[in-house]
């Protein structure tokens, strides 16, 4: 039979609590938008696609879609949820519209793919 440890407190820090609550709920935007951001970069293929503009600045469907082995409608939907996210942005030259990272969404992304390990 297995004893169930659970947590038992003496006393409640209730200032504790209610101080961390309200700084939980003053960052509580900022927090959700993380992460969102984290979640959209816990896909492999989106987290390549970061990585691939990051290093290699910008490219187009029919790019990554050869380098990446795939077929052009997955990479666009890929594409999509990063650009919704408002971490790239796409710019059409001619009938073709080539992605990259969105300036303002630069530093945070290489902060947090350099964060991963080894890669840059």
């Amino acid at each position: 039979m297995e004893s169930m440890i659970t947590c038992k407190r003496v006393d409640v820090d209730m200032d504790l609590i209610n101080s961390v609550r309200k700084d939980l709920s003053l960052i509580d935007k900022e927090l959700n938008k993380n992460a969102n951001t984290l979640s959209l970069l816990g896909n492999e293929v989106r987290l390549k696609i970061i990585y691939i503009f990051l290093k290699f600045d910008r490219m187009c469907v029919c790019d990554l879609s050869d380098i990446l082995g795939m077929k052009q409608s997955p990479i666009s939907q890929h594409l999509r949820k990063l650009k919704d996210a408002g971490l790239i942005v796409g710019k059409r030259e001619g009938m073709t519209i080539f992605y990259s990272i969105s300036e303002n969404q630069k530093e945070k992304l290489r902060k947090i793919m350099e964060s991963l390990g080894r890669i840059f």
